[in-house]
């Protein structure tokens, strides 16, 4: 789990569709001149180089931020107005220093990662004594930790490495122990599609499941039979009520976009109904 670093990764098209989501979950959240808590189970550096020796050794970001028209794409104007800036300077804003860069007073983070260097990072970038607060702990025993929040509104971030098989299944045992600490809390699960055998069970562990109003956003640019991560995906329990149509207005033409082959391959399913 220690090996992991996303600086190989940074602006790839899995980011393109999480920090979409995520963003459009932070603005609903926002629409309530109330406090929120946001938590970040996996936090990463919060601020990534795209020109770095990492980040060019996979040139993932060549394929994902910095491959989309933004003038020709409809429905990425909040997200290219969050990371223009970024790109400009060959750099990538992680989950956490987009998410800090629209706190408002009142409003907390809590940033949990764990490798030593990128936990370094993570503070450089981000923490702030009265926002953003960066723990070096196991951000799933942390979110247990914290929930209900004080403020009683909470918007989760759970982004694993997935390195290990058995996360597929841990997370949904996760999400579901936040969900009846906190019913109400806005949950956000990102995944990779690397083997569709364990995204179907995963599905079926929500499915089979306590929490209600789960949905499934999936985007991907080659079929499943390709080598790697073909696709990601985001399951959200208790997501705006306009996402969905948001969503299939905006990812497929995203999609065909990336892919190779200029194919849209989307799907959002309702996994589970309130």
């Amino acid at each position: 789990m220690l090996s992991y670093q996303h600086h190989y990764h940074a602006g790839n098209h899995a980011d393109v569709l999480k920090h979409w989501l995520l963003l459009a979950c932070v603005r609903h959240m926002q629409k309530k001149d109330k406090p929120f808590d946001y938590i970040d189970t996996h936090a990463g550096a919060g601020l990534y180089r795209l020109d770095s020796t990492m980040a060019r050794k996979t040139a993932e970001s060549d394929e994902g931020v910095l491959k989309l028209d933004w003038q020709q794409l409809q429905g990425l104007e909040d997200y290219h107005g969050q990371i223009a800036d970024d790109l400009g300077a060959r750099r990538y804003p992680g989950s956490p220093l987009l998410v800090k860069r629209l706190l408002r007073p009142g409003n907390k983070a809590w940033l949990y990662e764990m490798h030593p260097q990128t936990i370094v990072e993570l503070r450089r970038h981000c923490e702030h004594r009265r926002l953003c607060h960066v723990r070096p702990e196991d951000g799933f025993k942390g979110l247990a930790a914290l929930l209900p929040t004080a403020s009683r509104r909470a918007l989760v971030l759970i982004d694993p490495s997935y390195e290990i098989k058995s996360d597929y299944q841990t997370v949904v045992k996760v999400m579901e122990a936040a969900y009846l600490k906190m019913p109400q809390a806005m949950l956000l699960l990102w995944y990779p599609v690397v083997d569709r055998h364990q995204i179907r069970a995963m599905e079926k562990g929500f499915a089979n499941g306590r929490m209600r109003n789960v949905h499934l956003f999936e985007m991907g640019i080659a079929d499943d039979s390709t080598p790697g991560m073909s696709a990601s995906g985001m399951v959200v329990v208790n997501p705006p009520w306009t996402l969905a149509d948001d969503f299939i207005r905006t990812m497929p033409d995203v999609s065909a976009h990336l892919a190779k082959d200029h194919q849209a391959r989307w799907r959002h399913q309702l996994l589970v109904a309130e």
